[in-house]
């Protein structure tokens, strides 16, 4: 898949059959819209492009309002879509002066002058434009000027509830990674170097790899205790390709650590049967079920008492799942 960060980076294509959207999570009701885009896109001759916004338009739209975080980081979702066979990526930095162009212009001045699209997939939902003003009337109204196909995929649900970014954002705030996942079709996860802590799980048993999370848009799950997968390279401070990644099962922690009167919000992961140092390199860790909230102890004996209840839970969940 090619990425373009900016619209002027990207060539006209002949036969561009296009989607738009934020696509926060790419969730089941993403990936049907995605999937359809790249078989339209294969059984025409064409190449799927995807039109996606940085950062978020909502971020630029209340700029003061500091509470949305995203399921996925900008390279996590390329990831995900280059995986479902994507073309192009177009990743258009989201501004003031572009959330002001009109319906009209939008589709003339970018769909259809700069990327030379001739069929266009989207949601039931879709809108777009100054104000969101713009939807599935003016698509097929202006069709007719731009010559362009126009496709709509209907509401997409999981357990008769319809999947959202904003269902998946709650599940995952609320520790509910179970659920997200099956929202999702794949495990919420986060990405990032290990850094070094105070080492006290050392001393007790539990030697963690701190995770720092770059990006401060990125959802981080409830405070507690997980059952998790980790990914790595397989060769420390490797630049390695995914058949060299090795997964390691293990429990994560996330929390201010309130046992030692801790100060900053964490998250660690005590990773099973392994004892490298990793100090900088990138991981990426899979959250698949919740086990305990953060709860403050007498100290670090009581602690590591329930450390060892956890890790018991959390091996009997690894038996019982195969991964």
């Amino acid at each position: 898949m090619k990425i373009y960060h900016q619209l002027s980076d990207f060539k006209k294509l002949a036969n561009a059959v296009v989607t738009i959207g934020t696509f926060d999570g790419v969730h089941y009701g993403h990936q049907k819209i995605i999937k359809r885009l790249c078989e339209l896109a294969k059984s025409t001759g064409g190449e799927s492009v995807i039109l996606t916004f940085f950062p978020h338009p909502r971020m630029i739209i209340d700029p003061e309002n500091q509470d949305l975080k995203l399921i996925n980081t900008i390279n996590e979702k390329a990831k995900i879509l280059a995986d479902l066979g994507v073309d192009h990526l177009i990743i258009t930095p989201f501004t003031r002066d572009f959330s002001n162009l009109t319906a009209t212009e939008y589709i003339k001045e970018i769909l259809v002058n700069q990327i030379g699209t001739k069929q266009i997939i989207v949601g039931y939902d879709h809108r777009f434009g100054k104000d969101r003003k713009g939807g599935m009337n003016d698509l097929i109204a202006l069709s007719k000027v731009y010559d362009y196909a126009i496709e709509e995929i209907p509401e997409q649900d999981v357990n008769d509830v319809a999947v959202s970014s904003t269902k998946i954002r709650t599940a995952v705030l609320e520790g509910n990674v179970s659920l997200a996942a099956e929202y999702l079709g794949y495990n919420f996860s986060i990405n990032g170097p290990v850094i070094k802590g105070d080492k006290i799980g050392r001393t007790i048993g539990f030697p963690t790899a701190n995770i720092f999370v770059e990006e401060t848009y990125k959802l981080i799950p409830s405070d507690g205790i997980y059952a998790v997968t980790i990914e790595m390279n397989a060769e420390p401070g490797g630049r390695s390709s995914n058949s060299q990644l090795v997964t390691y099962k293990g429990m994560a922690y996330i929390g201010q650590r309130p046992t030692i009167n801790g100060m900053t919000r964490n998250i660690e992961v005590n990773i099973f049967d392994f004892d490298r140092e990793i100090y900088g390199q990138n991981i990426k860790m899979n959250f698949l079920k919740f086990l305990r909230h953060d709860v403050k102890f007498t100290g670090l004996e009581a602690l590591t008492v329930q450390l060892r209840e956890d890790k018991v839970e959390t091996l009997n969940f690894f038996k019982q799942h195969i991964l």
